[in-house]
């Protein structure tokens, strides 16, 4: 064992002026995916004159609440907000190796249980690198690096699929409500019900169970269909109890605040039976007998239902839809009759199914990466003999 992860890695200090940064490479906390997904575009710059730099090839770790698992390992030049650590590779280290001994479920822990406040939790930066690391030569980093590499190329591969097969849904649904003139109605008309999670404050971490009920939070709303990583649990019966707050497939889950303009919907062959919000969500039940929900979650994923969505949020402090269940009664769109819908379901049902397809496979293979790692880095599977 090498001693610390000091030893193959230090802290990139290097700063890049924000003019030379756009949305796509400029990486915060919050736009780090969860579940060590990666990253996607932010939604703004910061309005410094600078801030911190990395290059390819550099592993970007969110150093906020470190059990979200936020990490990245960069594919270009770029800068990032003083939350992100960015570490950098010493010179007889393979990059991909630094980011799969950052990637362990071990190293979270471990930031964790390190790491300073309860509320928000940070890492401790010097305790980082007294991190404890296996110690192979160059050629076995290269072999572990490709073998977990492989999982996750597939994962990337199935991703660039799904964001394809959405491309084309939302293309048929454009093609549908474009230059036609179907009549004007609100959400209030084909809605069944409108409901808030629950009120006041949220679910306390003191009920949550092993097995249960599912709570659904931001970190499931990220696509178009309820996303299903890690869960957090109550009983059935204090489900029960949280009035209106239970949600089952096709129903349409947005996020009031925080980030606004999440909207996804629970679809058929998921893992649950029913689902419980968490205090930011909202929700649309719609009456299938006058529209059909996927056709609901296009246009609420839209630019033209963003901006009605949005038009609602406030512009100061904590972003927030006002009223929200009120508010989303009042939208306006196009609505096709129920049969023209059906026509357009048929079509795009293919795609959805495809596009659940990939996902699972993705849940799948991250699972496998994650029961592999572990095992690599420990020595438990020898790669000495292996070919790669």
């Amino acid at each position: 064992m090498k001693s610390k992860l000091s030893d193959i890695c230090f802290y990139c200090k290097e700063k890049i002026a924000i003019a030379e940064l756009s949305r796509e490479n400029y990486i915060s906390t919050e736009n780090m995916l969860p579940n060590k997904n990666g990253v996607t575009i932010a939604a703004s710059l910061p309005t410094t004159i600078q801030t911190q730099k990395y290059e390819k090839g550099d592993v970007l770790v969110s150093n906020i609440r470190p059990y979200f698992k936020k990490i990245w390992l960069a594919n270009k030049k770029g800068g990032c907000s003083n939350d992100v650590l960015v570490f950098r590779a010493k010179n007889d280290i393979e990059p991909r190796y630094l980011y799969y001994v950052l990637a362990n479920n071990s190293f979270f822990e471990y930031s964790m249980a390190t790491a300073k406040g309860t509320k928000m939790p940070r890492g401790d930066k010097k305790a980082l690198m007294e991190y404890g690391i296996p110690d192979f030569d160059l050629k076995e980093q290269h072999k572990i690096a490709s073998i977990l590499s492989t999982i996750d190329d597939k994962i990337q591969l199935n991703n660039k699929i799904n964001k394809n097969l959405l491309q084309q849904i939302m293309t048929l649904y454009n093609k549908l409500v474009k230059n036609s003139d179907w009549p004007a109605t609100t959400i209030h008309d084909i809605a069944e019900k409108v409901a808030m999670g629950p009120f006041g404050s949220n679910i306390k971490v003191s009920t949550f169970v092993p097995k249960g009920v599912p709570i659904i939070s931001g970190n499931h709303l990220r696509g178009y269909f309820l996303e299903e990583p890690e869960f957090n649990y109550i009983t059935e019966e204090h489900a029960d109890r949280l009035k209106n707050s239970s949600v089952y497939p096709h129903d349409i889950i947005f996020t009031h605040a925080g980030n606004i303009g999440q909207v996804a919907m629970i679809p058929d062959g998921c893992k649950y039976d029913r689902y419980v919000l968490s205090q930011r969500q909202f929700y649309l039940r719609c009456d299938e007998t006058k529209v059909v929900p996927e056709f609901i979650l296009m246009f609420f994923h839209s630019t033209y239902g963003q901006h009605e969505l949005l038009s609602y949020a406030n512009q100061t402090g904590v972003p927030s839809i006002a009223r929200p269940a009120t508010n989303l009664k009042k939208i306006l769109f196009k609505c096709p009759p129920i049969e023209v819908q059906l026509e357009w379901k048929a079509q795009v049902s293919p795609l959805i199914g495809s596009y659940i397809n990939n996902r699972d496979e993705n849940e799948s293979l991250a699972s496998l990466r994650d029961a592999l790692l572990p095992k690599l880095m420990s020595g438990e599977i020898d790669v000495s003999n292996i070919d790669i």
